[in-house]
Order: structure tokens, then sequence, then C-alpha cells
């Protein structure tokens, strides 16, 4: 099937040449190929639009009607498609871009203003949520997943590594004492993460390839790790968390990284992803490529 904008814009540059070959030049094409394109867009519209001898070109009725409709409507379209190409070259628009909450609010957001500053044409809507969103339904251009990742319709850039860390407060360990086998922490308050496929309030799994179990249970568990933090902070027991949530607060003493007698499950990084667009908009690709140089080889996060 010919393009039907082809047809169009052959049909109204002949209209205004007055030769289908002059037009067809004017768009590549060769003289059988400009008149299959005009002939295509009458069979398809079921109408002649234009009466032709070996001298001239003549509109009929619906074909006048119909040039007045491809002049109006050609520039607009070319228009839109030269925005949308200059977008591919120059950083511009609304860029949707999904993050957890603690990653987000702690080492995403302050980044911000030095982006701006580079591409002020980028409006960045920054979405901070904790839940796994459907890139493509839900409007995201780009988004960070920390983990495995399972959704391989999706481009990735790994950003930074990350692993998961025990954790508790002083005070916590001196009242309950420290626990130095994972069995161990069965007879500890342990502090759930109920979004983690990981440290899930009722058994967390331990060793890289997660094939160690330990029953676990404690006063509470919570859908954000921001608040795991907080109560684990203040001695009401042990949490299992990634190293970007849990590092301030190790930094600050709050928290103590305990080293049991195997290592923690393997996470996965952070990864950067989006959608798998042969040639992702310019807003997409600066974003990524800034992110990038700003985290470096070794992540902000870092407490080892």
């Amino acid at each position: 099937m010919l393009d039907r904008i082809t047809g169009m814009q052959l049909f109204a540059r002949a209209m205004q040449a007055g030769s289908i070959s002059a037009a067809g030049r004017e768009l590549g094409l060769s003289p059988g190929m400009a008149s299959r394109h005009l002939d295509a867009l009458e069979k398809r519209l079921g109408v002649r639009l234009c009466h032709r001898s070996t001298r001239r070109l003549s509109l009929t009725e619906a074909g006048q009607h119909y040039l007045e409709l491809c002049l109006r409507l050609l520039p607009e379209l070319e228009e839109v498609e030269a925005q949308i190409a200059s977008q591919r070259v120059e950083a511009s628009g609304v860029l949707r871009f999904n993050v957890p909450l603690s990653l987000g609010v702690r080492y995403i957001a302050p980044l911000l203003p030095a982006f701006h500053e580079q591409h002020p044409a980028v409006m960045v809507d920054l979405g901070l949520n904790d839940r796994v969103v459907d890139l493509t339904g839900e409007g995201w251009d780009l988004t960070i997943r920390v983990g495995r990742l399972r959704d391989s319709r999706l481009i990735s850039r790994r950003l930074a590594h990350s692993e998961l860390m025990i954790c508790a407060s002083p005070d916590y360990l001196s009242r309950r004492g420290r626990p130095r086998f994972w069995t161990d922490l069965s007879r500890h308050d342990c502090l759930g993460f109920s979004l983690s496929g990981i440290a899930k309030p009722e058994e967390w799994l331990y060793g890289r390839f997660r094939d160690r179990r330990v029953s676990v249970h404690g006063p509470m568990c919570a859908n954000n790790g921001d608040a795991l933090v907080a109560c684990a902070s203040a001695g009401l027991g042990i949490i299992y968390e990634p190293d970007f949530i849990v590092a301030d607060a190790v930094r600050a003493g709050a928290l103590e990284v305990l080293v049991l007698d195997a290592p923690s499950a393997e996470l996965g990084g952070v990864h950067l992803l989006y959608s798998p667009d042969r040639a992702p908009p310019a807003k997409v690709r600066v974003m990524i490529d800034f992110l990038v140089g700003a985290f470096g080889s070794t992540p902000p996060w870092g407490v080892r």
C-alpha cells in the first residue's frame, strides 16, 4: 500500500506545478511512481481528482475541495513532524520521570537544579513511589528500578551498584544482644518491608542466590524504607534494607551494619529503564547521560 501522505503531497504539488512529473521530481519520485501515487489516492478516495492530458491538469469539483483540504492540512502536518524531529536533537518538553521514593528524595531530587541549569527547556515531572509502574501504560518517559529486572521489553542502563544491609541501633543491640548468625534473626524483632520480595514481614531471604530463608516477626512492618529506618534508629528492631536507604543513619551512628555468617541476598543494582524506541527523545537521552555522569563509578551512598 502506497503512503497516503505522499499521495496528498504529490497531488497538491502537481496541481500547483501543473505537472505530475514535476511534482514527482520535488519529492524524489520517478514519473511512473508519481503517477502510481496519484492513481492510488484516487482509488482510495473513490473519486477522480483531476483530468489529465499531455498538456495540462485540470481539477474536478471533488479535486478542488480535496486540494483546499490538503493545502490546509499538509503545513500543519509538516510543522508537527518538525517539532517531533527537533525533540530528538534539542532537549525540550516535559520529562515524566518515575523514581522510588527514598532514592528520589535523597539522591535524585538534589541533582535536578544542576540538570535544569544544563537543560532549561526540559521540565521534569518527578513521580515518587515504591511500586513498579507500567512505564508505557502510565505514560512515563523514564524510570528507576532497584533490584533484578523482569521486564525484558524495556531498555536498561545500569546507574549504580547497591546491596542489602542488616542494621540495628546501638540501643537495640545493647538490650537484645548482637546476632551472629542468620538463624539468630528468628529470635529478634525484625521490621519487614511489605513491598519487598526479599525482606518480607514474615520471612527474610539471604545468601547471594536467595536460597536461605529465615522466619521473622516484629512489632511493625511498613511499605516505605524511611519509616523502617526511623523506627530502627529509635531501637524498635532490626531492618534489612538497601544501602542507599540506611546510609545516612549509619554515617550518623544511629544504625550499625551487622555482619552475619552469610552474605545478604543479591539485590541487582539500580537501573534506568526506558521504552525500546530506536531513537529516544533528546530529553530522555540527556537525563540518562546526566545521571550516569553524576553518579560516577562509585555510588554516593557507599558506607563500606
